[in-house]
């Protein structure tokens, strides 16, 4: 039966699963085509650039640079009439790079700092090509279709379909672009970017042995177990002697030769190794913020704003050190500098206008939250940006906002839940308090209730109907005082005593016509 359901939704697409890769000349299976990773690429690449640090830009030559070597490479695509590939440097510590369908390829700041030569860059940006040429997040998204088809199936025939959707993260990033960035390329794929990464560095003119540098030297630092690169490039792609071994084999099989370029890399490299310190600081100061040492965190910044005065997340950072020590106006304008600095950032525009909330700056709090959101959508800014039409009395506006903050599980998605709910539950009660009549050993009927949201809930007030044994009609109301906490259950006895039991059914109608939401200082039972 699932494997019927199976053919007949796959059918229903009209898709062909099964196509030539041009990179490799093998047969894949692939329900997503060029057209989907073009939309996918181009969706993703802005909110997931901004959601790791945003782009580098106090060094636009070191950009330009990666650039130049990622068009280089790309030129040797085998798709590259129909992917548009674009490169960028994100600044971010963390060892990383990775390629979104379409040919969106980032490389960290973090990474360029570990890496010798060119060759070593052109062996990261080559791979990455090749698993947007190869189309291998489209292959990956198509096994996960067929995954995600057969999980509904079998959902379906157990009748136990949960559509609660939830987010563990504030900022709106797209589901399908986190997933798209941390999911682990197989076997095949790994060894397909190796080897043919390889062939297009070849192509271009580079020795292919930088991929197996590039090789040794992750091997070297994934046994060191540094946290800081475990969590980053190594997640996706794991390293490992045989991989260097296969690299090392595919390397003698192309033709001997190319370039490293070591000098030209030190040369482009030469500003973001002379400023590392600043940022290993920046780093330690984050870290010390976590731990609660705020004059160890404040040191920290200082000694990176000394050798670098113009990086806008040092002055983001000292507003957050501002705001923590409740010095509100000196933490504004230090997010303002921050926003002078790098307007392209969503970070300070948010914390600005989440203070400027604070102090009723109502009007330059919207600006602020509103930029925020312009660059990347977070649960924190929308919230406020439906409070603040909730107050001006936009409520569809304000609904808006609230539906997206509440897909996150912040407090301030909480916090939107708690409001659509508001808003809701003086028309439908009986959609958040579920209730039934049941009956006890004595024959006596009860009402049980239960809470269906994570809001506590009071003033609930039930009603229901019954026949009694005359057969004329009753009808009451029982009021519940509360609260009742959020997944929680109660009974009330309505004092009606039922001869036969099986009767309850046809005998009496029960429905939550009341409540209201607790106001989160009270004690909930």
């Amino acid at each position: 039966m699932k494997k019927l359901i199976l053919a007949v939704l796959i059918s229903i697409t009209g898709i062909t699963a099964c196509s030539v890769n041009p990179v490799t000349g093998k047969r894949n299976f692939q329900i997503y085509g060029d057209e989907w990773e073009q939309q996918v690429g181009a969706e993703m690449y802005a909110p997931m650039k901004q959601s790791q640090g945003g782009e580098f830009i106090i060094d636009p030559e070191l950009t330009e640079y990666v650039q130049q070597v990622g068009q280089k490479l790309a030129e040797r695509a085998r798709r590259k009439d129909q992917l548009d590939f674009e490169f960028s440097v994100l600044n971010d510590s963390t060892p990383n790079a990775w390629a979104l369908p379409g040919g969106k390829i980032v490389v960290n700041r973090g990474l360029l700092t570990e890496l010798d030569s060119e060759a070593e860059l052109a062996a990261v940006l080559g791979h990455e090509i090749v698993h947007a040429d190869a189309a291998h997040g489209a292959r990956a998204q198509s096994k996960g279709m067929l995954t995600q088809i057969g999980a509904v199936v079998s959902m379906i025939a157990l009748g136990n379909i949960d559509s609660q959707a939830t987010r563990e993260i504030a900022m709106m990033v797209p589901a399908l672009g986190a997933q798209l960035l941390t999911q682990k390329y197989s076997r095949d794929a790994e060894r397909e970017a190796d080897e043919y990464g390889m062939l297009y560095m070849s192509e271009a003119g580079y020795n292919p042995l930088g991929a197996v540098e590039l090789q040794k030297t992750f091997v070297k630092l994934s046994e060191g177990r540094n946290e800081n690169w475990m969590s980053g490039l190594f997640a996706s792609h794991p390293p490992s002697r045989e991989r260097l071994e296969r690299n090392q084999k595919i390397a003698a099989e192309l033709p001997e030769g190319g370039s490293f370029d070591r000098s030209r890399y030190a040369e482009k490299t030469q500003f973001l190794r002379r400023v590392q310190p600043a940022y290993d600081a920046f780093d330690e100061a984050n870290k010390a913020i976590k731990e609660n040492k705020l004059d160890l965190a404040q040191r920290k910044l200082n000694e990176a704003m000394a050798i670098e005065p113009r990086e806008s997340m040092f002055h983001s950072l000292q507003g957050d050190i501002h705001s923590l020590q409740n010095r509100p106006e000196q933490a504004l304008a230090s997010y303002q500098k921050a926003i002078n600095t790098n307007p392209g950032f969503f970070y300070a525009y948010l914390r600005k206008g989440q203070i400027e909330y604070k102090q009723d700056k109502l009007q330059s709090a919207r600006s602020d939250l509103s930029h925020s959101v312009e660059l990347m959508p977070t649960s924190e800014a929308h919230y406020l940006l439906g409070k603040l039409d909730q107050a001006e009395g936009k409520l569809d506006s304000a609904t808006e906002h609230f539906k997206i903050a509440a897909q996150s599980e912040s407090d301030s998605g909480q916090q939107a839940n708690r409001e659509l709910l508001i808003e809701d539950l003086a028309n439908n009660p009986s959609r958040y308090i579920g209730s039934r009549a049941e009956i006890d050993g004595y024959n006596m009927i009860w009402i049980r209730f239960g809470n269906l949201t994570r809001v506590a809930m009071k003033d609930i007030e039930i009603s229901y109907v019954w026949l009694d044994e005359q057969g004329r009609t009753r009808q009451r109301k029982i009021s519940y005082r509360g609260p009742l906490k959020g997944g929680d259950q109660d009974r009330v006895k309505t004092g009606i005593r039922l001869e036969n039991t099986a009767e309850l059914p046809n005998r009496i109608r029960v429905e939550v016509t009341a409540a209201r939401v607790t106001d989160p200082k009270e004690h909930a039972r």
